[in-house]
This record gives structure tokens, C-alpha cells and sequence, in this order.
């Protein structure tokens, strides 16, 4: 509370990158694919850049451009499929294998209480890209809601994704 005015001052926490996700524009295509994540792979750039954690053959594991926590890492098959029915044998197992190595580097780099893995299929689910089936896999603390996600309908992430992603590679368990 402010002593001169006795008003209450309200902070601010400046997250612009976050615009395009709450105003709900969604970023289309760009090839002629069905999602964006599938132009992702297409991509030239260095997985630094794309946020790419690993890839295997035929899934990947990603950071998620819009994390709920630090450490927010997304496993997903490289093409387009919107449910889990739709998985190759290939597909299924390697996402579950990767889930499994995103688990293990989540655990490793932030010490977490537990781990919230989980997949939300079709819109109605509350899945943001439903034409492309991702895993959510993220760590979680007690106590570690707070006041902004109910009140400010805001999310307070401690470090940059640059910082999540070197702290996830550096984790990052090798493949047997």
C-alpha cells in the first residue's frame, strides 16, 4: 500500500514475447504443412535457436515457447498427427521413449517435488495446436502456485528460455 496516496500500487511484470499466445493469434504455416511445429523441423536454424532439446527419428523433444514453469519441455512426432491412435508403432514408442529421457532431464536439472506429464487431444481438451499431438512435460513444486495465476491471470517464469534450454541439454541423458 502507498503511505501518501493510500491507494494500492499494482507492479507490473513485462512479458511481451507472451502477446501472440494471449491474444490468441496463432502463427500459421509457413510451408504448406499442416502445423508449425512441422516447418520447425523443416528449419535450417540451429536447434539453439528453435529450442530443439532432441531429436530422434521419428519425435523430438521441445521447449515450449509459452511455458506454464521453467523447464516446460514438449515431446511430439515430427509430422502432423492429431491423437494417439494415429501413431506408427515407430512414433508411439519413440515418444514415450523420449517423454521417459524429458522426464529424466527435468528431474536432473531442477531438483523438482514432481513432474506433470500429460497431452490434451482436440480443442475441447484444451489442446492449442490440436492438429499436432504434444506431450506436456514439466516439473512442479509444492507451493509453487501463486497469487498471479488466480488473481493477474499471469504466470511468473523465473529464467529465459535460453537459460531453461542450456540447463535442460546440460541434463539431457544419453540415448542407449
Amino acid at each position: 500500500m502507498n503511505t501518501r496516496s493510500g491507494s494500492t500500487r499494482i507492479g507490473r511484470i513485462w512479458a511481451g514475447w507472451r502477446r501472440a499466445y494471449v491474444s490468441n493469434e496463432r502463427k500459421k504455416p509457413l510451408s504448406g504443412n499442416e502445423s508449425i511445429f512441422e516447418d520447425l523441423f523443416l528449419s535450417d536454424d540451429p536447434d539453439l535457436k528453435k529450442y530443439v532439446l532432441w531429436e530422434g527419428d521419428h519425435c523430438a523433444a521441445i521447449l515450449n515457447l509459452y511455458p506454464y514453469v521453467s523447464g516446460h519441455v514438449l515431446v511430439l512426432p515430427k509430422r502432423a498427427v492429431p491423437s494417439l491412435q494415429q501413431l506408427t508403432d515407430e512414433e508411439s514408442n519413440e515418444l514415450w521413449e523420449i517423454t521417459n529421457l524429458a522426464v529424466t532431464a527435468i528431474t536432473e536439472a531442477y531438483k523438482p517435488h514432481g513432474i506433470n506429464v500429460g497431452v490434451n487431444i482436440g480443442k475441447a481438451a484444451g489442446a492449442s495446436i490440436p492438429e499436432h499431438l504434444h506431450m506436456h512435460c514439466l516439473p512442479r513444486w509444492e507451493g509453487d502456485t501463486t497469487f498471479l495465476t488466480t488473481v493477474a491471470e499471469a504466470r511468473m517464469i523465473p529464467e529465459t528460455l535460453s537459460s531453461s534450454y542450456e540447463r535442460l541439454k546440460k541434463h539431457w541423458p544419453s540415448r542407449d
